[in-house]
């Protein structure tokens, strides 16, 4: 049996999904034609501050949260036909989420290069 490294995991999800830059990330977001999703951990959201206006949903939760039917969904008034931009702190994390939003039949989702690292320094607001 041949266990996968996590960097593997992450190295074949970037093969396959769409990576965009945090400045286009920005462009998308100030022509409001995106929903920012934010993935960290709420301690991480604590510790460093958020994006302005992104959603949060943490990662273990993320499955369950943005289908289009689920109640955060619902009650965030989130746009269903908007792209999903996702990340999280470096890029990771949110490279493997995309993965699994493609499996789940989503077709308008991408991840931010870097992360909300590079977030924080390309002119998005952080909040804290």
């Amino acid at each position: 049996m041949i266990i996968k490294s996590p960097q593997n995991l992450v190295a074949d999800a970037l093969s396959e999904v769409k990576t965009i830059s945090s400045s286009e990330a920005l462009k998308l977001s100030k022509e409001n034609r995106c929903n920012l999703i934010d993935i960290r951990e709420a301690i991480e959201l604590q510790k460093f501050g958020r994006i302005d206006n992104s959603y949060h949903i943490s990662r273990g939760l993320l499955e369950f949260s943005i289908h289009p039917e689920s109640d955060y969904v619902q009650n965030n008034n989130m746009d269903p036909n908007k792209e999903l931009v996702l990340f999280c702190a470096a890029g990771a994390r949110s490279a493997l989420a995309v993965k699994t939003l493609k499996e789940m039949g989503f077709k308008n989702v991408s991840h931010v290069e870097g992360g909300f690292g590079n977030m924080s320094n390309s002119g998005f607001k952080v909040i804290k």
